[in-house]
């Protein structure tokens, strides 16, 4: 996705009110919002396979899986900031505003031409200094690779193009092949 900024500044309880129900989507660093445009074909099917792995498997526990339209709600210094993951996982059953997650253990980006960038720094740096997130993972769309950040006493980074992912914050493991299911690459 890409981003075009407005250069109004406005306040969190604005951003809020102004994206409930809003046709376009829009990040907020600051007081500065961007909005999103679309994504590709490769970009929705490999988040939809995401979020239907994840979904049967949430079910009866105090998780929650999210996929394109759910924020993540960040503090840097004293700015506020609001991203759209590709996907998010919760697992904190306090972690339940409407609008917003704010503690999420698991953060997915699918990554395009225009966001890559982005994503491997600034949301790299932003998600990877939330307390609650466990794993940072990006996900190529013009190739198989899944690359994954691990919470440990660093961050570790790995990276797959088959086999399995393990997801500590749900115990299973996700099959390379289902991330890229239905995919032309």
């Amino acid at each position: 996705m890409h981003a075009l900024a407005y250069d109004t500044m406005i306040t969190v309880d604005d951003y809020l009110a102004g994206e409930d129900g809003s046709d376009v989507r829009h990040e907020y660093i600051g007081g500065t919002v961007y909005a999103m445009t679309g994504a590709s074909r490769r970009h929705g099917l490999i988040s939809l396979n995401l979020g239907s792995f994840l979904r049967p498997l949430v079910r009866g526990s105090d998780c929650q899986v999210f996929v394109n339209d759910m924020k993540v709600r960040l503090k840097i210094a004293e700015d506020d900031v609001f991203y759209y993951p590709d996907v998010v996982l919760t697992c904190d059953p306090t972690d339940r505003e409407p609008y917003f997650c704010a503690r999420p253990c698991l953060i997915v980006e699918v990554l395009s031409e225009q966001t890559e960038r982005v994503d491997r720094r600034e949301k790299f740096l932003a998600y990877t200094g939330m307390p609650s997130l466990e794993m940072y993972v990006m996900v190529a769309q013009d190739r198989r690779r899944v690359e994954v950040f691990r919470r440990g006493t660093e961050w570790r980074r790995e990276v797959f193009e088959a086999g399995d992912v393990a997801l500590e914050c749900l115990d299973c493991a996700l099959p390379v092949d289902v991330v890229y299911e239905g995919v032309d690459l």
